[in-house]
C-alpha cells in the first residue's frame, strides 16, 4: 500500500466526533485548514455536519457521504463521494450522498471550473476515506481485543477471520469516534480499487429523469416576488433616465427602481466581470407580469466615456480602461489587424528569421472566431432574501466562495451572515462564473425588503456579455527542401485577451520557433467559455498543422507523431508543458481504433489532437455533404485523463464535447453593430440540433495509473479542427472562419 502524510495540523484537516446515540462523523476539509465548531458536533446522530465535505456513520452502518462542489452536469456529484467510498471500502448501496451549501469558514476550492475538480481533490478525498477505514479497523480491534493488522473490510463490513467475527461499520463507529486521528494512514493500491473505474449510475438520474426540483428556475419560498431588470440595449451606453408610469400601473407590479449593482470604486476581482451596473429593476408577482410590465418601460440611454475601472488579478492589481463608443465588427476586425503588427514576443526558440528566409516553401494563414454566447439552457437566476444583516440565497453559479465575497462587499454584511444554497446549473460552461445576477437579486431583495427570484430572459442572458472573446491568429511555416518543417510562428491575439497558449505542441518539437501575442481594449464583457482560449487556439493550430503536412507531402497523423516523437527524443526549450509520450500513445490510439488509412466510399476524414486542462485527446471525424449538408457520420476519439473515476460518466462528458464541439464549429456567431450583439434568441443564434449530431461516437480511453486529470473540457477544443479538415477534404476548401456554415454555403 502507499501512504497519505497529514502535512496540515491533524485537527485542522480531520475531526472525528462522537456523536449522541452511537456513530462516527468524520469531517475532513480539501486543501484547507477546518474550523470545526463542537457545539455543531454534540447531538448530530441524524443531523449534517457542516464541514467542506464529511463522511456520517450511523448505527445501522448508513453512509452519508457529502460532496461541497457545485453540481454542472459533470458528474462530479457521483465521482468525488465515490472516491471517499473507495478507500473507506463502503457498500455503495448503502452510501447516501448529498449535496453541501456553500461554507467559506470549512472550505476551500468549493468551484467548478478549468476541469479540476477531481484532479485537485483526488488525494484529499482518498485520505478522508482512509483514515475513516483506519480509525474503524482500530476499533474493531479494541472492541475484540486482536490486533488490528489481522482486521480486514469488506463492503460495509469489518472481519477479523481467525474468529470468524463480523460487524459492519456502524456498530465501531461510536468507538472508532473516541480514537486519535492517525498523522499517516495507508491508502489502497490502484489494483484493489472496487468502486473507482467501475460504472456507476448518476446518483441524481431518477431525480432528474422524474422533473425533481433540483434547479436555481425550480426555486421558491413562501411571499417570493419576481424580478427582472432591464440593461441597456447596446455595449458602450448607460441608463441616462426610464419612465415607469405605463409599467407601475400594470397589474402585479410591487416596485419599480434603479439599482446599482457593483459601486464604481470597487476593486473587481477576475469574476466580478459585468457589462452593466446600472439597471432598472421591475418586481412584481409573477414572471409574466413581470415580463409585460418590462415590455412597457420606456428607457433613455447614453454613450459613455472611456473610464478606469479597478482590477485584482489574484493579487496582481491593475486598472483597466474601459473605452467608450459602440462597437462594429468590422472596425473590430481593423483594430485587430493593426494590434498584431505590434505583437509581443511570449517564446522564441532558435532563429526562426534566418529558418523563414532559407525556406524552400513558406505556408501562411490566418484564422478568425467570433464572439460566442454561451446560452446555457436554464436562463440565469438567482434567489435572494436579505433581511437586516441577514442574506438567504439559493441558486446555480461555479464560483460561490468568490461570489460570497463580491456580495459581502456590495451589501456590508459580513460574510458570516451570508448563507448560498447550491442547486444544481442547467449548463455552466463558464457563464455562472460571473454571478453578478446575484448580487443584483439581493440589492432587490434588500430595497423592496422582501424575498426575491431574479431572472433573466434568453435575451437578457444574450445582450448582455459575458461572451467567448472574438479571437484571430496568423500561423506561419517553413519548409527546407526535403519538407522537413524547420520554422514555426504564431502571432495571436483577441478582443480582450489573446488565446495563445505559447509553450503547448508543436513548441518543443521545432528547432526554430517563434510565438507572438496582442489585445485590443473594448468595451465588451468577456470571460470563460468552454476550455477558454483553448477552444480557439487548437481550432486554428490543428486546421494549420494538416495544410502543412499536406504541403509536406505528408499523412497528417504521421506527421503530427513525426513532430511529437522529436519533442520526446530531442525537445527544444525547457518550459514544454505537454507529455510528448502521453501524446503519442494518444494518437497512437486513435490511429488503430479509428482504422486510419483505409478509406470508405464517399466519406471524408478528418484528424485533430490536443492537449490542455492536463489532459490529451484526439479525435478522427467522419462525416459526407448529403444534399449540400454537413452529415457527420461517426467521430472516434481517444482520450489520456489519467486514471478514470467513473467510465460511464467519463464517456458522457467526452461525447458531450464532440456534439458541442461541431455544434459550436459550424453554427456559433455573435457580431455587433453600434454595440449590440446581432442576436439576442435562438431564432438566430443557430445551436447544433439532435438530426446534426454524429451518428455513432466511439470513445476510448488510454489505460494509465497516473492521477486522474480533466475531462469535462479537454475533448471540445480538438472537435473544431477535426471537423474543418474533414470538410476540406469533402469540399476541397479549407475553412479559416468560424462559423463554418457560411463558407460551406458560398462553396
Amino acid at each position: 500500500m502507499t501512504s497519505a502524510k497529514e502535512k496540515l495540523n491533524r485537527r485542522s484537516f480531520l475531526k472525528v466526533s462522537a456523536l449522541a446515540g452511537g456513530g462516527l462523523i468524520l469531517s475532513f476539509n480539501w486543501l484547507a485548514g477546518c474550523k470545526p465548531n463542537s457545539e455543531e458536533v454534540i447531538g448530530l446522530p441524524k443531523e449534517w455536519f457542516r464541514l467542506n465535505g464529511f463522511i456520517k456513520i450511523g448505527e445501522n452502518g448508513l453512509i452519508t457521504i457529502m460532496s461541497p462542489n457545485p453540481e454542472g452536469g459533470q458528474n462530479i456529484k457521483t465521482s468525488m463521494p465515490l472516491i471517499v467510498a473507495e478507500e473507506l471500502d463502503a457498500d455503495w448501496k448503502n452510501v447516501v450522498v448529498e449535496q453541501a451549501p456553500l461554507d467559506t469558514d470549512n472550505f476551500t476550492r468549493q468551484f467548478i471550473g478549468g476541469s479540476q475538480a477531481i484532479r485537485m481533490g483526488w488525494k484529499a478525498l482518498r485520505t478522508a476515506g482512509a483514515t475513516a477505514r483506519y480509525l474503524l479497523i482500530q476499533a474493531a480491534a479494541q472492541s475484540w481485543k486482536v490486533a488490528a493488522s489481522e482486521i480486514t473490510t469488506e463492503p460495509g463490513f469489518l472481519v477479523h477471520k481467525a474468529s470468524g467475527k463480523k460487524a459492519h461499520f456502524g456498530e465501531m463507529a461510536s468507538l472508532a469516534a473516541t480514537l486519535p486521528v492517525p498523522e499517516e494512514v495507508p491508502l489502497k493500491e490502484i489494483s484493489q480499487f472496487r468502486l473507482i473505474g467501475k460504472s456507476h449510475k448518476n446518483v441524481e438520474a431518477k431525480n432528474i429523469l422524474t422533473g425533481k426540483p433540483l434547479f436555481g428556475i425550480d426555486y421558491k419560498k413562501e411571499g417570493m416576488l419576481i424580478a427582472m431588470i432591464v440593461h441597456p440595449p447596446a455595449h458602450g451606453l448607460r441608463l441616462k433616465s426610464f419612465d415607469d408610469s405605463a409599467a407601475r400601473a400594470m397589474p402585479g407590479i410591487r416596485d419599480i427602481f434603479q439599482i446599482k449593482s457593483h459601486q464604481d470604486e470597487y476593486e473587481r476581482t477576475f469574476f466580478d466581470t459585468t457589462s452593466f451596473t446600472d439597471l432598472v429593476a421591475i418586481v412584481g408577482n409573477s414572471t409574466w407580469e413581470v415580463m409585460s410590465a418590462k415590455k412597457a418601460l420606456k428607457a433613455e440611454w447614453e454613450e459613455f466615456a472611456t473610464y478606469e475601472e479597478k482590477r485584482d488579478w489574484n493579487g496582481r492589481k491593475e486598472l483597466r480602461t474601459i473605452p467608450g463608443g459602440l462597437e462594429n465588427h468590422e472596425q473590430q476586425l481593423q483594430k485587430m489587424a493593426e494590434s498584431a503588427k505590434i505583437a509581443r514576443t511570449v517564446r522564441k526558440d532558435g532563429n526562426p528569421e534566418a529558418a523563414f528566409a532559407s525556406a524552400a516553401k513558406v505556408i501562411e494563414q490566418t484564422y478568425r472566431g467570433p464572439f460566442l454566447a454561451h446560452n446555457c439552457m436554464e436562463p440565469m437566476n438567482f434567489f435572494a432574501h436579505v433581511q437586516g444583516d441577514r442574506v438567504d440565497c439559493a441558486g446555480p453559479l461555479q464560483k460561490p466562495e468568490l461570489t460570497e465575497q463580491a456580495l459581502s462587499t456590495r451589501l456590508g454584511i459580513p460574510i458570516e451572515n451570508i448563507n448560498i444554497e447550491m442547486t444544481r446549473l442547467g449548463g455552466g460552461y463558464g457563464r455562472r462564473s460571473y454571478a453578478h445576477w446575484l448580487i443584483e437579486a439581493a440589492v432587490i431583495s434588500q430595497k423592496v425588503n422582501a424575498p426575491v427570484k431574479l431572472i433573466y430572459s434568453r435575451e437578457d442572458d444574450m445582450t448582455g456579455g459575458i461572451y467567448r472573446p472574438m479571437y484571430q491568429a496568423t500561423y506561419r511555416a517553413a519548409l527546407d527542401k526535403d519538407n522537413k518543417l524547420i520554422g514555426f510562428h504564431v502571432n495571436a491575439g483577441g478582443l480582450v485577451e489573446p488565446p495563445l497558449y505559447a509553450d503547448r505542441f508543436p513548441a518543443g518539437a521545432v528547432d526554430n520557433y517563434l510565438a507572438e501575442e496582442w489585445t485590443v481594449s473594448s468595451n465588451i464583457t468577456v470571460g470563460s467559455f468552454r476550455a477558454p482560449r483553448s477552444n480557439f487556439i487548437a481550432a486554428a493550430e490543428q486546421s494549420f498543422l494538416d495544410e502543412v503536412a499536406e504541403a509536406a507531402g505528408k499523412d497528417p497523423l504521421d506527421f503530427r507523431l513525426e513532430l511529437l516523437k522529436k519533442a520526446k527524443e530531442n525537445p527544444v526549450g525547457k518550459n514544454n508543458d505537454y507529455d510528448a509520450d502521453r501524446f503519442i500513445g494518444v494518437l497512437e490510439l486513435l490511429k488503430t481504433k479509428s482504422n486510419w488509412g483505409q478509406t470508405q466510399a464517399g466519406i471524408s476524414r478528418g484528424v485533430s489532437a490536443y492537449f490542455c486542462h492536463n489532459s490529451y485527446a484526439a479525435h478522427v471525424l467522419d462525416l459526407k455533404i448529403e444534399n449540400g449538408k454537413v452529415v457527420v457520420e461517426k467521430v472516434v476519439q481517444a482520450v489520456d485523463c489519467g486514471l478514470l473515476i467513473n467510465p460511464d460518466a467519463a464517456k458522457n462528458l467526452c461525447e458531450g464535447c464532440v456534439v458541442d464541439g461541431i455544434g459550436t464549429a459550424l453554427f456559433g456567431e455573435l457580431k455587433f453593430v453600434d454595440g449590440a450583439p446581432d442576436r439576442s434568441n435562438f431564432d438566430r443564434y443557430r445551436m447544433i440540433r439532435m438530426s446534426e449530431a454524429p451518428k455513432v461516437i466511439e470513445t476510448h480511453f488510454v489505460e494509465s495509473h497516473v492521477d486522474p486529470t480533466g475531462l469535462g473540457e479537454p475533448g471540445y477544443p480538438p472537435v473544431f479542427a477535426a471537423l474543418a479538415n474533414a470538410l476540406y477534404r469533402a469540399t476541397g476548401r479549407r475553412l479559416y472562419e468560424q462559423p463554418f456554415i457560411h463558407q460551406l454555403s458560398n462553396a
